[in-house]
């Protein structure tokens, strides 16, 4: 009897051993990225401006209500919760990015070197121009630097292969700094805006930059700062201020070229790019369709009306220290930034519904091609 136990328990040891191996397995599929750097402006910054750094009118975003939605407290973020660059990382299954300048952070799945109140024009352009004052002495070219800075100290270059960039929308901060200066054209704006992203593009691909997602800009004449200084007569199909989004869309046009000629002159790199201004227009279209019921008023603002929103009383100062109770109803936060929810919603368009071409499948390796290259 003890023989026949041993014997049974053999053969079933040995049953198990064989179908363990031969038994085929589900391994989870290999991560195309597992690093993003990302740059820009508030958009994108996940902390690297605090309240004592930040833009003349948003120096408050340290404070309460900021980062109340998803976070339950301000992590300096420009809004009441998650950015597009949060959501892509969601996307992707990676880690939300770290602001660079929290020096201590984990970068082992990338940095983010986005600073709100950034520029695509140089701060000397500006100074040289009397029009410095509560500038941000940071522009997508000191960012580049900083990239620099970070891959000396972490002893070279990642895999490329591997690293995703994300160049977040740059530029509405030239085009709102113009406005103080008399003599500054906005063909000259535009003209030096667009060459300096270009360059700055250039100068990742000339680092070994292999996949990369470019923004556009948003309609920047629907946020309530914008209707809030442009008069009643301004206005487009949208009920948006029609001068403002005109320069926003002769900004993405000349973009758009240059991307295209970026594309051709590094053919073994894919630059996608993200139309963040069909996606947010797609959105004011028939805003009920996202969820919207609030498509211009502030949810964390002041002065009522229509817009809720006064440049010398903004979120998170004093005078603001409570928001909306339902942010998800809104699409503007603040008055130049987006509630979670609009973000959501704007990444949803561009991971999944056809707003960034090439689509996200394409750098993710899971198609071959993309007619929108």
């Amino acid at each position: 009897m003890a023989k026949s136990s041993s014997l049974l328990f053999h053969l079933t040891l040995l049953l198990t051993l064989l179908t363990s191996h031969s038994l085929p397995t589900n391994p989870k599929p290999k991560q195309r990225f597992t690093k993003i750097y990302a740059f820009g402006d508030s958009f994108t910054d996940t902390g690297n401006t605090h309240s004592t750094t930040g833009p003349y009118s948003f120096g408050y975003v340290s404070s309460p209500p900021y980062g109340t939605t998803f976070f339950h407290r301000s992590t300096n973020r420009y809004s009441d919760g998650r950015l597009v660059i949060d959501f892509l990382a969601n996307t992707l299954s990676l880690p939300f990015l770290p602001p660079y300048l929290s020096r201590n952070s984990d970068f082992s799945h990338g940095a983010n070197f986005a600073v709100a109140g950034s520029t695509a024009i140089e701060y000397e352009f500006y100074a040289k121009h009397n029009i410095s004052i509560d500038i941000v002495p940071v522009s997508i070219m000191t960012e580049l630097g900083w990239f620099d800075k970070f891959l000396k100290e972490k002893g070279g270059a990642p895999d490329m292969e591997k690293t995703l960039f994300w160049v977040g929308e740059i530029g509405a901060n030239d085009y709102a700094y113009s406005v103080m200066s008399s003599t500054l054209l906005p063909d000259q704006m535009r003209g030096l805006a667009v060459n300096n992203v270009n360059n700055f593009l250039e100068g990742l691909l000339k680092r070994g930059a292999k996949y990369m997602i470019v923004e556009g800009l948003p309609l920047t004449g629907c946020l309530p700062l914008a209707l809030s200084l442009t008069p009643s007569s301004d206005r487009d199909a949208l009920n948006c201020s029609l001068k403002v989004n005109k320069q926003s869309s002769a900004h993405n046009a000349l973009l758009l070229t240059r991307v295209q000629a970026l594309r051709k002159a590094y053919p073994h790199s894919v630059i996608s790019y993200a139309d963040y201004s069909a996606a947010h227009r797609v959105v004011m279209q028939n805003p009920k369709r996202y969820g919207f019921t609030e498509p211009y008023k502030t949810c964390c603002g002041s002065g009522g009306g229509d817009l809720n929103f006064d440049l010398f009383a903004t979120c998170g100062s004093p005078a603001v220290s409570k928001a909306c109770p339902d942010p998800a109803r809104y699409v503007n936060w603040d008055g130049v930034h987006l509630t979670e929810g609009m973000y959501r919603v704007v990444s949803d368009l561009f991971f999944r519904h056809g707003y960034m071409r090439p689509s996200l499948q394409v750098l993710l390796g899971k198609t071959k091609a993309d007619e929108g290259k």
